[in-house]
């Protein structure tokens, strides 16, 4: 892991472990409020994050949870083609932002689920990321098994 005194200033702020916290909660919230209160998987959070923090993939991402995952993927080859590149170089962070809200309460895990507990922000950017990040949580809900999800994307939990 990165020394803050050694992280650029664009990851100190973007993908700072309160931010991270912050969408991973988001997630799983969308995420519970799709299945009929069955929570989101923790290691989903891999695939959330890089969906979620990188700009194209962002601006890419359906209107409307009825675009399946794998109808939005066969659209975009070029997002799936890089996306296990992302994951892979987040996932430090990720970790970081799930410890982060698991000490901050933003996050709790039972079992091999988490929960998230995220208030809205008054800040437009950050609105903006929480709610597509909940938007990602309630999509990646239709889709059954978590399994079927690092497959999609093409990595592994």
């Amino acid at each position: 892991m990165t020394a803050w005194a050694q992280r650029s200033r664009i990851q100190a702020v973007y993908l700072n472990p309160a931010a991270i916290a912050a969408v991973i909660a988001a997630a799983a919230s969308g995420y519970e409020s799709a299945a009929n209160d069955r929570a989101m998987a923790w290691p989903i959070s891999f695939v959330v994050s890089p969906l979620v923090l990188h700009l194209p993939t962002r601006e890419a991402l359906p209107s409307t949870t009825a675009t399946h995952v794998t109808a939005w993927i066969s659209r975009n080859p070029i997002l799936r083609a890089g996306f296990p590149a992302r994951a892979r170089s987040l996932a430090p962070l990720v970790y970081e932002g799930l410890r982060f809200g698991l000490r901050h309460g933003l996050l709790t895990i039972a079992g091999d689920a988490v929960h998230g507990q995220i208030r809205r922000s008054s800040d437009n950017e950050l609105a903006s990321l929480l709610r597509q990040a909940t938007f990602v949580g309630r999509w990646l809900a239709k889709t059954d098994q978590p399994a079927t999800i690092f497959a999609i994307f093409g990595v592994e939990p």
